[in-house]
Order: C-alpha cells, then structure tokens, then sequence
C-alpha cells in the first residue's frame, strides 16, 4: 500500500461532513450531545477520510485521554464477563475506551498495572474489590485520578464502591441449605488472602452454620481455585471418602459447576445424593444439568453504574465524590438442591 504523505485532520472531518470542528470534537468526545443524524455525518467523514484522533498530542497538552483502566483478577472465565461488557458498553457510549488489565489474583502485579495504566494518563480507574496493596492506594491519591471498586459493598469504604455485600451472599446461601435441613455442609472456596469477597462470604456462611450449633468438620473446609477443572478433582477427592456431606456450599458458580461434574463422574445424583449451591449467577448457569441453585450478583448492573459514577466524576472536572452504593443479591432457587430426607 502506498503511503500517503496528507494525513486528514478534524478539519478535514468537519469539511466533508459539513459541520464546524468543534461539532467533529464533540462528537468524538461527547456523542450524547450531538444530534443522531450529525453524528452519522461525522462518523461517514471519519470512514471516508480514514480519520484517527491523536491521543498523544492531546494527552501532550493536558487534554484528557479520553480512556478509562479496568483492572479485574480475571478474563479466562464468566466470572467478570457480564460486569466487563456492561461497564464496556456504557463507558463506550459516552466516547471513552475502555483498557482492559488482568492481574490473576496477584496484588502486586495489580499495583504493577495500575502505575501503567496512570502512565498512559487514563481519565479514571476501577478495580475489582477493597483489597489492594497500600502502594496501589498511594499512588491513587497522589494522582488525583477518579477509581472506583467494583463488585464489593463497604460501609466504611476509603474508595467508591459500588456493588454488593459479599457477607449477605454467603450468608443467603449457607441459610437455604439449614433451612433444607441440612447439617452436613461442606465449603469450598478459593485462597481468601487478597481476595475481600471470598473472605466475607466464607467467613459469613461460616458463622451462619455455626449459629445453628453445627460444628464445622476441618475435612469438610476446601480450598480451590476459581477453576472448574480443580474444583471438581478437589470435590471427586471429598466425595469418595468413607464419610461425605450432604450439601457443598461453593464460593461461586465457577467452583460450583466442577463440583457438579465431580459428583455426576462419580454416578452421585444431584440433588439427591449432595445439594450444590453456587455464588454468582452467571451467564450459563441456568443451563447447567441440573440448572444450579446460586446466589445472584446483578453484575450487569453493578457495570454499568460504575461506568456512570466514573463518567460523571470526569464531566466534573474530575473533582471525585465518595459514593457507596449497594445492590441487593438474590437466592435463585433452582434444581441443585432440595431438603435433606
């Protein structure tokens, strides 16, 4: 392909489009605000002309980037998926780019992709959770930039937080298996280190048993990654011994789907030989076989309101407010489990 020595501009844009440069900029930057048929106008021009914005001389002369960081644990799995697309979306609405940055349930390399993600001067930030090295939250506020957590609900916050209390959601789920009559409860939940949202689930279902006068047997107590494939060698390990729960209460629907398989390799019935109950509700988890039992986390939601919050904290000149917002989770009841005969 030959190289071309003109390179279009806004200008040019505006030009062909017919309309001013600073309609082409608003409708780059804030599409809300430029009638659907100029944006088509601008958006044919852009096509036409092969147009593409020069973010580094804007980031060059102090404009914003017009970029916003999401940093999660995880994009191998559902886990995240539903809140990612919805917190793509609504921030791509409002004519931002969303970077996208996994640390794999590594704190310091989220401290390490948080500081590139500053370099790249992202007009806000949100990561997933409360738990984050002191440095990640340093750097935060040395650089003023607008962050959220994403997924957790805390009263107490120093951050924004929009999501839900993670404690309620094992709560929920450790309370339907009780009031199924179950008393042989096993837990399996991944590394609670560094990760808020199993620790307050676990430790709540955890306390929920025991209020009941349960004892909890040490055996019974697993730990897994959030990986389908060792939850359910770890749940086929749990399941053959001499002695066995009646229930499994997993940390999410990731876990919760191995331990499935586990029991269906091993020719057990579900529900009727063990009860499983999930954490989650992610896409795909009603059409499991059985359809599983969780506790719903609205995750397109959560996204999309975190997006919002960021999106109105940059419009205002990036002066950020605390805001804690909580969402409600739900118990989906559905074939995974049934009352202890």
């Amino acid at each position: 392909m030959k190289k071309q020595s003109y390179r279009p501009d806004i200008v040019s844009v505006a030009t062909l489009a017919g309309v001013s440069a600073a309609t082409v900029s608003r409708a780059l930057n804030h599409p809300e605000l430029v009638q659907p048929t100029t944006r088509k106008k601008v958006d044919q021009a852009i096509r036409k002309l092969g147009y593409i914005r020069n973010r580094a001389a804007q980031t060059i002369h102090g404009r914003r980037s017009a970029t916003i960081g999401l940093v999660v644990p995880s994009v191998s799995d559902a886990i995240f998926a539903e809140l990612v697309q919805a917190f793509n979306d609504t921030v791509s609405e409002s004519g931002f780019t969303l970077l996208l940055a996994s640390h794999r349930y590594d704190l310091d390399m989220e401290y390490a992709l948080v500081r590139k993600l500053l370099e790249h001067r992202v007009d806000a930030l949100a990561m997933i959770g409360l738990d984050h090295r002191p440095d990640t939250y340093r750097v935060l506020r040395e650089q003023e930039v607008p962050v959220a957590a994403i997924w957790n609900y805390q009263p107490d916050s120093q951050i924004s937080c929009i999501g839900i209390d993670n404690a309620e959601a094992g709560r929920r789920a450790a309370e339907h298996l009780l009031m199924l009559g179950h008393r042989r409860i096993a837990t399996i939940f991944p590394e609670t280190r560094d990760n808020d949202r199993a620790r307050a689930r676990r430790l709540a279902a955890i306390d929920s048993i025991a209020a009941t006068g349960v004892a909890l047997r040490e055996e019974w107590q697993l730990q897994t990654p959030y990986n389908i494939a060792q939850s359910k060698r770890s749940c086929i390990e749990l399941l053959t011994r001499a002695e066995r729960p009646t229930a499994l209460l997993c940390g999410n629907d990731v876990i919760a789907q191995g331990a499935i398989y586990a029991a269906l390799h091993l020719g057990l019935s579900v529900p009727r030989d063990i009860s499983i109950i999930g954490i989650g509700d992610f896409d795909g988890s009603a059409e499991l076989e059985p359809p599983l039992t969780t506790v719903r986390i609205p995750a397109s939601r959560i996204g999309a309101a975190a997006a919002r919050h960021l999106i109105t904290v940059i419009d205002s000149d990036g002066q950020d407010q605390l805001v804690r917002t909580r969402f409600d989770c739900e118990l989906i009841m559905r074939s995974t489990t049934t009352a202890r005969t």
